[in-house]
C-alpha cells in the first residue's frame, strides 16, 4: 500500500512539476508529510529522509522534462549553467542545515515557505515586470512559434545571488527551486514563459544531482522508496512536459495556489502545536 501511494504521489509530482517548472518537490514533500502525520503512513521517514527522497526524484523529473524541452528548443543552456553555479553551493549549505531540524521546526519553516509560494503564485500576474536587470545585463533574444520576439537578460552577479538563495531553500526543504525561479525569471529577467520553464527544469536537474550527493553523504536517502517514486515521477514529468506544449496551465496554477496555501497552513499548525 505504501509503495502504491508513493508511486501515485511521484506521478502527480512529476506532472505538476514539469508542467509549470516546479521540479515536483514542492508537491512530494508536503504530500508525504501529510500522509505521514495525518494517516501515520511511513513512520520510519523523518523530514530529512523525505527531503532525501524528494531530491532523488527531482533528478529524474528534471532529466525527463529537460529532454522533452530540448526537443522544442526552449532550454537556455548558458543561463541554466549560470543558475546552477549559483544554486549548487546553496543546496549543499541547505542540506547541512536541514539535518539540525526536528519535525515541528521543519513543519513550521516549510509551512511558511509554502504560504509564501502560494502568495507569490497569487500575485505574480499582477506584478509589473522589472526592466532594470535586462537593461543592466547581457541581453538574449528568443522568437517563439508565433514569431513573437522576446528580449531578456540579467547581470551574472544578480543571477548568482538569486540562485544561491533558491538553492539553499532547495537543499533545506527538498524542493526543486522552480517554484521560486520561474516567477523570478519571468518578472525580473523577462524570460519568455516557456523558456523559463524549460531552463528552470534544466537547472533543477543539475542542482538535484549535487543535492542528492550531499543528502546521500548525510544518510538521508531511503533507497527502498525510490523504487516506487522514481518511475512514477519520470513518467509524470513526460506527461507534464507534453501538456505544457498543449495547454494553458493557468487552471492548474489556481489549483496549486489553493493546495500550497492549505498545506502550508496545516504544516504551520503542525509545527506550532504538535507535541
Amino acid at each position: 500500500m505504501e509503495f502504491v501511494l508513493i508511486a501515485i504521489v511521484g506521478l502527480l509530482s512529476g506532472i505538476v512539476g514539469a508542467l509549470i517548472g516546479l521540479g515536483g518537490g514542492v508537491i512530494l514533500v508536503p504530500a508525504m508529510l501529510f500522509l505521514g502525520t495525518a494517516f501515520t503512513f511511513f513512520p520510519e521517514l523523518s523530514p530529512q529522509k523525505i527531503v532525501g527522497l524528494s531530491v532523488i526524484m527531482m533528478i529524474f523529473t528534471g532529466l525527463s522534462s529537460t529532454l522533452s524541452y530540448m526537443k522544442v528548443k526552449t532550454v537556455d543552456y548558458r543561463s541554466g549553467f549560470i543558475f546552477f553555479a549559483g544554486s549548487a553551493p546553496g543546496t549543499i549549505i541547505g542540506a547541512f542545515v536541514n539535518k539540525g531540524l526536528d519535525l515541528p521546526s521543519f513543519n513550521l519553516y516549510f509551512g511558511i515557505l509554502l504560504v509564501f509560494l502560494a502568495a507569490l503564485l497569487l500575485v505574480r500576474d499582477r506584478l509589473k515586470e522589472v526592466h532594470w536587470f535586462v537593461d543592466n545585463g547581457k541581453k538574449y533574444h528568443f522568437k517563439d512559434s508565433m514569431n513573437k520576439e522576446y528580449v531578456y537578460g540579467y547581470p551574472i552577479w544578480a543571477a548568482l545571488v538569486l540562485t544561491f538563495a533558491v538553492g539553499f531553500a532547495s537543499g533545506l526543504f527538498g524542493i526543486g527551486g522552480g517554484s521560486m525561479m520561474v516567477p523570478a525569471m519571468i518578472l525580473l529577467f523577462l524570460f519568455p514563459p516557456h523558456v523559463a520553464v524549460g531552463t528552470s527544469m534544466f537547472m533543477v536537474f543539475l542542482s538535484a544531482i549535487v543535492n542528492s550527493i550531499t543528502h546521500f553523504s548525510l544518510g538521508n536517502i531511503p533507497w527502498i522508496y525510490t523504487l516506487a517514486v522514481v518511475p512514477g515521477a519520470y513518467i509524470g514529468a513526460k506527461i507534464g512536459a507534453g501538456l505544457n506544449k498543449k495547454l494553458q496551465s493557468e487552471t492548474l496554477v489556481v489549483i496549486l495556489r489553493i493546495a500550497l496555501l492549505v498545506l502550508g497552513l496545516r504544516s504551520i499548525y503542525e509545527g506550532l502545536f504538535s507535541s
